[in-house]
């Protein structure tokens, strides 16, 4: 600012600290907010905004990114201003530097445009002292003292529409490179805007910002979804939340009032400043362009936070102006302070894994379906299915066309070999969601398992219908193709799912173990190492190989295998034992007692070993008793 315009720091003097202090003081309070979680892992929906990121995978985690790049280019403007009051010297480089920075940025998150626009703000009020009623007011009445505005006198004009040249352009890229396609959202992701009324739509919508600007006042109860009958839609004018309407638009009327009409130039400029902050980074969540895919997100209030922070910090100094006893009010704001650095700590300490967060939602939206489902799916993942049941049935209960918690549900009563309730449920999940393929690659091994084959088949080749490249099931179809014998389409629907997932080792497996049953010994082997060179270090593919160099007498690479599975997997019985029955057949029988020995100690009851350690032990006793005649 201008060192003739009023100064908040001399407002507020009793909190006033030397540069170096005050940078000290933020960073440890940034730490401590923080520091508990810095290890903590990728949860939710970070996997596929991040980790699964075409881009953001590349470069780490865009939230921070988004951060780190909106700080770089604003203090950029910043130090433009400190340097040259009129700005525009530095200025065009600044713009220049926003536009790549806000570009990495929008490569990784869609908060990345909001940079730019912000940056727009920032140079048009702060470095252009941009008054903005008189630039509405010129332009309603083509007044043509604008030709001599700042806004043409001092290069914003060019400054903006770079700005947003860039940020049309590394849109158009993000686009080229994470396709163009709009998301496909559905009914429970965010209610009101498939609500057939407008007047529900626009309603539910505005309280929406109610509920966002209440987080920014208050953030307590915070929860990583809130969609599925989390918030109840607002139906008529007589339901009492319209009062949390009312208050929004109270205060955003009598802020913009002040930022476009008051008296004071220094006050329009900070209130307009704010406001900018405020509302222009929420534009892309507030269903006005377009529709998103939840009702309220955490995320999308990271940025609108600046503008609050500005906003609450004039204000403050409003009131310390006012105040007699200043020092109450001191406390009042440090009490604040601590309270959410606080709260922010414990959130972030519920962001450090799957298991925290997710229950961490119980308490704030115990009727959100997709909170008990990522619950149970969390229970699952561990092993703990008794716990996971509890949590998937009450998923479908509080919704009952939960189709992906049906899904689920029916694979683990599948595991545990409750079949007809897991049919149901299956059978219930592509009656409600017809393209469902994974629930139609499960309901056919229900089906398999019950032995209703023809069935099983058609849910197959339904879910690769809908799944164009589904390993898996090409997987399971060919499982079901040996069972009935039809080797030859075992063996293709095998090589498919390979095809489209090379490193599926179970259908390699299963083709090898296949060929050498049907006595295809040379087709055996050459899958084998066809397989073995795509997955090098699969011991399974090993054992099942050295089978079949065994039988094909090619003692020494088969042992040679067989000793490099046991390496990488020494506690498999099976290895073992059918590394002896090479030995055994070699004749080199004092290795083959070993080896039946260490097998039979890993698993006393597995079959056919004893059998051949027995015969082992008699023919070594042949031999010692030929010796000693």
């Amino acid at each position: 600012m201008a060192q003739t315009e009023p100064n908040l720091d001399h407002d507020v003097s009793w909190f006033l600290l030397p540069s170096y202090w005050a940078k000290m003081v933020v960073a440890l309070i940034s730490f401590l907010c923080f520091a508990n979680s810095y290890d903590g892992d990728f949860v939710f929906d970070d996997s596929e905004a991040i980790i699964n990121n075409k881009v953001a995978g590349i470069v780490g985690r865009a939230d921070l990114l988004c951060a780190l790049f909106f700080l770089l280019s604003f203090l950029g403007y910043c130090k433009a201003f400190r340097e040259n009051k009129e700005g525009h010297n530095f200025s065009i480089f600044w713009v220049l530097v926003s536009v790549i920075l806000g570009a990495i940025a929008m490569l990784c998150k869609e908060q990345g445009i909001t940079i730019l626009g912000l940056n727009a703000v920032f140079d048009a009020l702060v470095i252009n002292k941009l008054n903005v009623l008189e630039l509405i007011q010129k332009l309603l009445h083509k007044d043509k003292s604008l030709e001599n505005a700042v806004l043409l006198r001092k290069g914003l004009l060019f400054r903006i529409t770079l700005l947003m040249s860039g940020g049309a352009s590394i849109l158009y890229i993000r686009w080229r490179i994470m396709g163009t396609g709009p998301p496909a959202f559905t009914e429970v992701d965010n209610p009101a805007s498939f609500a057939d009324s407008l007047f529900v739509r626009a309603i539910n919508y505005n309280y929406y910002y109610s509920l966002n600007a209440w987080l920014l006042l208050c953030p307590w109860w915070l929860c990583f979804d809130w969609s599925m009958g989390c918030i109840p839609l607002i139906k008529s004018v007589s339901d009492w939340r319209i009062i949390a309407l009312a208050a929004l638009w109270f205060c955003l009327i009598g802020l913009i009032c002040q930022a476009l009409c008051s008296e004071d130039s220094h006050k329009r400029r900070i209130l307009t400043l704010g406001l900018g902050f405020l509302i222009i980074p929420f534009l892309p969540a507030s269903n006005l362009f377009f529709r998103v895919g939840f009702v309220i997100a955490e995320r999308v209030i990271y940025l609108p936070s600046i503008g609050y922070c500005i906003l609450f910090t004039y204000g403050f100094s409003l009131l310390s102006k006012q105040a007699k006893k200043k020092k109450i009010l001191a406390v009042a704001v440090l009490g604040i302070l601590l309270i959410n650095v606080m709260r922010c700590a414990l959130r972030s300490s519920q962001w450090r894994s799957e298991e925290q967060l997710f229950r961490s939602a119980l308490s704030v939206c115990p009727l959100n379906a997709k909170v008990h489902y990522n619950v149970g799916k969390n229970l699952a993942d561990k092993g703990n299915q008794s716990a996971a049941i509890k949590y998937y049935r009450e998923a479908v209960r509080l919704n009952p066309k939960y189709v992906h918690a049906m899904n689920n549900l029916g694979n683990i009563l599948k595991e545990r070999n409750e079949l007809q309730e897991a049919e149901e449920l299956l059978s219930l999940a592509v009656q409600i969601q017809p393209d469902f393929a994974a629930a139609w690659m499960n309901l056919g091994i229900v089906q398999n398992s019950l032995r209703r084959f023809e069935e099983a088949e058609q849910s197959y080749w339904t879910a690769i219908k809908h799944r164009k490249k589904y390993p898996d099931c090409y997987y399971n179809l060919g499982r079901l193709y040996a069972d009935l014998n039809r080797h030859v389409d075992a063996l293709n629907a095998w090589r498919n799912a390979t095809v489209l997932k090379p490193e599926h080792s179970l259908a390699w497996n299963n083709m090898i173990i296949l060929l050498d049953n049907t006595g295809n010994l040379a087709q055996a082997e050459a899958v084998g190492r066809e397989a073995l060179e795509l997955i090098p270090n699969d011991h399974s593919l090993m054992f099942s190989l050295a089978n079949v160099l065994g039988k094909s007498q090619k003692y020494k690479e088969s042992e040679a295998l067989f000793l490099k599975a046991i390496k990488a997997n020494p506690n498999a019985a099976s290895y073992h034992g059918n590394l002896a029955v090479l030995y055994h057949r070699w004749g080199n029988l004092d290795l083959a007692k070993k080896h039946y020995e260490v097998s039979l100690k890993l698993d006393p009851m597995a079959p056919g070993t004893k059998e051949n350690y027995n015969l082992l032990r008699r023919k070594l006793e042949q031999l010692q008793k030929k010796g000693s005649a």
